[in-house]
């Protein structure tokens, strides 16, 4: 009798229970996933680095070079080693993970603007608009995006000044990289929206609005975007790590930031003529855009899982 009285009322406090909201389901879903936690811990664990180690060692402790010291092997001094002119690699890769990250992710913003813009209008316009939109689009896409990134780094790299925010001195190179990445990434992002807006206009909340005397505008931004953000934010977590290994790969050609600006791309760069000789200059940047990468890409397919709108549907 009394395993019955508790069976109903189990049963009475789950029908009382208030249904999961769509983020509550995403957030569930993503805690489940433990390659994504283990991405999670990864990404806080290369923010403390490059924040924390900033307590700890100053841009001039990355930037000093004493040549009596140069290419000495990792120590208790020189805990990663010092490079070929005698710097502090453990500093270098931490100011320099402060730079690929920033690239990275000021790159995603630049490609989320333009792409979602492009892929939004396409979509919801049709049409004339969205048969030019869409053959640019494909003509920008089927232009290969490194020798694009190489051409402009090769004449602009070097034309803009160095600025200063927050007191450290950035290579003018970085804007150029910025916008290099950003503008050869967007195509995807934008197909993306596009195929989104194509099925969400002719939902009926859009018609409503539309009957109501909604603006254009006013329906693309405040009732349409909204509802694709779920594959957009798995596009641009992605996104982040495509462009860390982007601006890695042409810094690494020698044609990325420029000094005295550190990153991790160019820092592989300055260890090419010491690969077996002295491992060190390439091992650790190179071990950190390894676990950068794979944590971002951890966490973007847990995203993309729990953000899948068919697991959605079926868990509700």
């Amino acid at each position: 009798m009394a395993t019955t009285e508790t069976t109903w009322e189990s049963l009475q406090e789950e029908i009382e229970r208030p249904p999961l909201t769509p983020s509550q389901v995403a957030w569930r879903r993503f805690r489940r996933h433990k390659m994504a936690l283990v991405g999670v811990g990864i990404l806080i664990l290369m923010l403390l680095y490059v924040t924390v180690g900033a307590l700890i060692f100053s841009e001039e402790d990355a930037n000093y070079a004493d040549l009596t010291i140069n290419l000495s092997p990792p120590s208790w001094e020189h805990p990663f080693g010092t490079d070929y002119i005698g710097r502090d690699i453990l500093a270098r890769t931490i100011y320099g993970g402060q730079i690929s990250i920033m690239i990275g992710l000021f790159a995603v913003v630049v490609a989320l603007v333009v792409g979602v813009l492009v892929g939004a209008i396409a979509g919801y316009y049709g049409g004339v608009i969205d048969s030019i939109l869409m053959r640019f689009t494909e003509a920008v896409f089927n232009i290969p995006p490194l020798l694009l990134l190489i051409l402009v780094s090769r004449f602009f790299g070097s034309k803009l000044p160095n600025f200063h925010i927050l007191g450290r001195t950035f290579s003018g190179s970085v804007i150029i990289i910025i916008a290099n990445l950003g503008l050869t990434s967007w195509m995807g992002l934008a197909r993306i929206v596009r195929a989104n807006f194509l099925s969400l206009k002719e939902q009926e909340f859009v018609t409503a609005a539309r009957s109501i005397g909604a603006r254009n505008r006013s329906i693309i931004f405040e009732h349409i975007l909204p509802n694709t953000i779920a594959p957009i934010t798995v596009a641009a977590t992605l996104g982040v790590a495509g462009a860390i290994i982007g601006e890695a790969y042409v810094s690494f050609l020698g044609m990325g930031v420029q000094p005295p600006t550190a990153t991790w791309g160019n820092m592989l760069d300055q260890a090419y003529h010491h690969l077996r000789t002295e491992p060190w200059m390439w091992f650790f940047p190179g071990m950190l855009i390894l676990l950068l990468v794979l944590g971002i890409n951890f966490v973007g397919d847990g995203l993309r899982d729990a953000l899948d709108p068919r697991a959605l549907a079926e868990t509700e």
